[in-house]
């Protein structure tokens, strides 16, 4: 039994299991009605609880300050949670989305001061009426579980047909600066050296999408002024490490060349020109993997896992993971746990093989760790065990 078909098989039995790190788990007796199993992983002996199985591609979930947790879905769905189980109730009066391919109702988080002001955001891909669509900041405050005072803070164009690199995540930091991603859109990988577009970029905005001045090409002629580094492929991680000021973010590569990097004002990360990766029918993309003037990345996989979410670990809960960071893998269907010492790449462990295609990763507010899958629909809580 393959180990996707094994978690939908907890999820039929509602049993709980013990798996081992092998690829082969072994089912043992059903003990209670928990969709839950433990597994050892290498630093310690989780619980994993299967909370719900019906997502179809989730993308992004945040938590309000009443302690209910919102996940969306990219064909155009916010689903509430509330005490780690589904209400039933979905947020009312959302846009309309490009929902093709990867684009459509994207990322969501709050104000960093939501219980002040209210505004939550989220990252959508807009649907114009020639058929295009571009990645869109838009926020908004609730009204019962109505979407009110809906306010587009910026676009990043230009629209673009298709559904291929939208990027979409939503991150705050210490100053309240506001950063997403955008991916290049694919058909012109150059998009992403081109400052004219805002595409294959990460972008910083006040909280309610105006241009903070000492933004790096705010005073550059023809330059996006939202832009914050460039030359990013597909940027589908994305977090702020508010104890150490680090903004972390994870791209897609093409075959191979998947990045972890740190984003820093103004600077150029390379894609197209420079990469790890080849193209899909395995010819040369890039002469070179380095060149002056363009970073490196903290880690690359070869081959591809298919970056998605990440997060670090910084509650108390995860002794054995604090200050690890987490990535979500789509294509390698796990959660790579990554451990850095002096800010170089020095092991690496895969969790729940199998689990699914793993769009993102969190901590909650309480510290714990919860991830959202595609192809098996799951949203999961992992607990350590004593």
């Amino acid at each position: 039994m393959s180990l996707n078909k094994h978690y939908l098989s907890i999820v039929i039995l509602a049993g709980t299991v013990s798996l081992g790190t092998s690829c082969a788990p072994k089912e043992t007796e059903v003990a209670s009605n928990d969709v839950a199993f433990t597994t050892q992983t290498e630093r310690m002996l989780i619980k994993v609880d299967t909370l719900f199985t019906e997502f179809e591609n989730p993308w992004g979930m945040t938590w309000l300050s009443d302690g209910r947790m919102l996940v969306t879905e990219r064909k155009g769905e916010i689903l509430i949670f509330k005490d780690d189980a589904f209400t039933g109730e979905k947020i009312q009066g959302l846009p309309a989305v490009h929902a093709v391919n990867q684009a459509g109702l994207l990322d969501v988080a709050v104000h960093p001061k939501y219980a002040e002001n209210g505004w939550i955001y989220i990252a959508y891909a807009k649907n114009f009426e020639d058929s295009t669509g571009a990645t869109t900041i838009m926020r908004f405050k609730l009204e019962g579980n109505t979407a009110v005072q809906q306010e587009d803070l910026i676009t990043a164009g230009p629209p673009w047909k298709g559904g291929r690199h939208f990027g979409s995540r939503i991150v705050f930091d210490n100053e309240g600066f506001m950063y997403f991603s955008n991916g290049d859109k694919g058909n012109i990988p150059m998009n992403a050296q081109d400052l004219t577009n805002a595409h294959g970029k990460v972008h910083r905005v006040n909280d309610d999408g105006t241009i903070p001045a000492d933004n790096p090409f705010v005073d550059s002629t023809g330059a996006v002024a939202s832009i914050w580094s460039y030359g990013n492929r597909n940027p589908q991680g994305l977090y702020f490490d508010k104890a150490n000021n680090v903004l972390w973010e994870t791209e897609h590569g093409p075959r191979g060349g998947d990045e972890l990097n740190i984003i820093e004002k103004g600077k150029n990360y390379g894609w197209p020109v420079i990469s790890y990766g080849i193209n899909y029918n395995n010819t040369i993309l890039a002469e070179t993997s380095e060149k002056p003037g363009m970073e490196q990345p903290i880690h690359y996989w070869v081959p591809s896992i298919a970056t998605s979410g990440v997060t670090v670990v910084t509650s108390d809960k995860y002794p054995n993971w604090k200050g690890n960071i987490l990535v979500g893998a789509l294509a390698k269907q796990h959660i790579a746990r990554v451990v850095l010492k002096d800010g170089k790449h020095v092991a690496e462990e895969k969790l729940l093989p199998g689990i699914g295609r793993v769009r993102q990763v969190a901590e909650s507010p309480d510290g714990y760790i919860y991830a959202i899958t595609e192809a098996t629909g799951l949203l999961v809580k992992i607990l350590p065990v004593n």
